[in-house]
């Protein structure tokens, strides 16, 4: 494939350019999941899977955490008890209520 560049104005000239960017950052990626594809064939006709044979495991989903706590003044706010508490979370143990108390 052949262009005259000479005679494209500006703006094929710049639309090309992010055409050839785009295929170049994706040239890559397609050559790697082709070879993973060819890889996994390859694999189950030796009946094991990809990740058998590398000792890698799949990536595993994480669930969602279950509500521990709730807000007295609104029960459907809730928290799980994993990461930064929630201002009512704090302001309910500073006026004198116990975190078992505010357990679901």
């Amino acid at each position: 494939m052949s262009y005259d560049l000479e005679n494209l104005s500006l703006k094929e000239l710049k639309d090309l350019q992010s055409r050839v960017a785009k295929a170049i950052g994706s040239f890559e990626d397609r050559v790697k999941k082709k070879a993973l594809d060819q890889l996994e064939e390859k694999a189950r006709e030796l009946g094991f899977t990809l990740a058998e044979l590398t000792g890698l495991q799949p990536a595993r989903k994480k669930s969602a955490s279950v509500a521990k706590y709730a807000n007295p003044a609104n029960p459907a706010d809730t928290w799980s008890g994993r990461g930064r508490k929630p201002r009512w979370f704090s302001e309910a143990l500073a006026s004198g209520q116990s975190a078992e108390s505010l357990e679901v």
